[in-house]
């Protein structure tokens, strides 16, 4: 098997979402009775948050939603309402697809059974990485923008208790939001960092709760509803669909008079929660559309490129702080693009794991 290549996207095709556009590509109409002419077939195969997160998922969808505008692509999507689908999802959509999609470092395991099996075939994998030639796998430096969250949350904070809520714990991608965002907070206001960070052997600070899934906003709420009562006023979720109930909370407590906040994650969820955005500070944004489109686009005009990882970073414009900066004040956007500016440039390194910042 050929060694793995690790590659850097940097061209100006996965610069912003404002510019996804196919790079140079011919121009469609907006009726998509233009589309460039394919016999190509796409499946996405969810995680267990499913459709309807207002993140993760959904924002892979709205990459294969993307490339259907541009494209004459025949696409099928799976949702995975549990762990045990994964298999067999990806399994129906690579048998009628050519280049399946597995949203989620959980299914790792399943993926790596049916690629294997299933040589002539394409997948992509998002948050892990499957060492197979006809793989390519997808990783997002979920810390840097984590870290720019926790600047954000430990700038704004009144109370010196912040908190953070997990969607599955023990796994390498929701520790880089964790580890990446405790830093961010420690780094302008260390006395907030304390209650993030885990005394006397345990692992997480008295102010984190993971919820051991994405998929249940009920437990979201709940997490929520303890911290705050706690003293927290700023949480930041990387729960998928159990952060809808964190947002939730949130925005019934500012209802209500008190002055609480949460920071969203995977899209802009002050867009996508409208009925939340007078709750939401900011969001980290992983731009999972742009890696499903960039990938289908190079499948679909021959060049796939198996066996390699991509990566997305600060510096590729790939993770980073939403658009939606109405709820934070000028101090607080100053220190963001200050210490962005300093991790792009490798004066500051977010860590990657709990144990960094130990």
């Amino acid at each position: 098997m050929k060694s793995r290549k690790i590659i850097a996207m940097i061209t100006a095709c996965v610069i912003s979402m404002g510019i996804f556009t196919g790079c140079g590509s011919e121009k469609k109409s907006a009726d998509n009775k233009d589309l460039i002419s394919t016999d190509v077939s796409i499946g996405l195969s969810t995680d267990e948050g499913g459709l309807g997160d207002k993140s993760f998922n959904d924002a892979a969808n709205s990459g294969l939603e993307k490339i259907k505008k541009e494209y004459n692509v025949k696409t099928q999507v799976l949702q995975s309402p549990t762990s045990t689908s994964y298999e067999q999802n990806i399994k129906e959509l690579s048998d009628v697809n050519d280049l399946t999609f597995a949203i989620g470092f959980k299914m790792e395991d399943a993926m790596s059974r049916i690629s294997t099996a299933k040589p002539d075939k394409k997948f992509a994998i998002v948050d892990t990485v499957i060492d197979n030639d006809n793989v390519t796998s997808i990783l997002f430096k979920e810390n840097e923008g984590a870290f720019l969250m926790g600047v954000i949350a430990g700038s704004m904070t009144k109370t010196n208790k912040v908190g953070f809520v997990g969607g599955v714990d023990n796994n390498p991608v929701i520790e880089r939001f964790e580890a990446g965002y405790i830093a961010g907070v420690k780094a302008v206001n260390p006395k907030a960092a304390e209650g993030l960070i885990g005394e006397n052997g345990s692992k997480h600070g008295k102010y984190v709760r993971y919820a051991g899934t994405f998929g249940d906003p009920t437990k979201g709420t709940e997490f929520a509803n303890q911290l705050y009562g706690e003293g927290v006023d700023i949480i930041f979720h990387a729960a998928a669909s159990t952060g809808i109930g964190v947002i939730n909370k949130a925005s019934e407590l500012r209802e209500q008079g008190k002055n609480v906040w949460v920071i969203g994650v995977d899209q802009d969820q002050a867009v996508t929660m409208p009925q939340a955005k007078d709750a939401i500070l900011s969001s980290c944004v992983k731009r999972v559309d742009v890696a499903i489109y960039n990938v289908s686009k190079n499948f679909i005009e021959g060049n796939f490129e198996g066996g390699t990882t991509i990566e997305y970073g600060l510096a590729e414009d790939g993770i980073g702080i939403a658009d939606t900066k109405d709820n934070l004040n000028q101090e607080t956007l100053d220190l963001v693009e200050k210490y962005k500016k300093e991790i792009i440039e490798g004066s500051i390194k977010a860590p990657t794991t709990l144990a960094e910042i130990k």
